[in-house]
């Protein structure tokens, strides 16, 4: 069972570092390195808590991924166009000087 959850989580985080990273691709190498080298540092783990402990910190490295990494391409000097995702414009909460209270 936890082969399926450690392989899903590598699939996802590689899905994941392909779609956030699309055309750049000095950050798609970085990230396929920097995944792939941290799996195989804990290939030999056996220890069940440290497993699920380490699936939950994949997991929420492919949500920050997801949901935090804006791409920016530099189009003159001084210039930066940032291209957001689907991802990133769903959460898209106004500012309120006054929150309302909840009832």
């Amino acid at each position: 069972m936890r082969k399926r959850e450690v392989l899903k989580l590598f699939k996802s985080l590689h899905r994941t570092r392909q779609e956030v990273f699309k055309n750049d691709s000095r950050a798609l190498e970085a990230g396929r390195h920097k995944i792939n080298e941290e799996f195989k540092k804990s290939k030999n783990e056996t220890s069940t808590e440290r497993i699920a402990e380490l699936l939950k910190i994949g997991s929420d490295v492919e949500v920050i991924l997801r949901t935090s990494v804006l791409q920016g391409v530099h189009t003159d000097d001084n210039k930066l166009l940032l291209i957001a995702r689907k991802d990133l414009l769903l959460e898209n909460v106004p500012f309120s000087e006054k929150p309302k209270q909840k009832t």
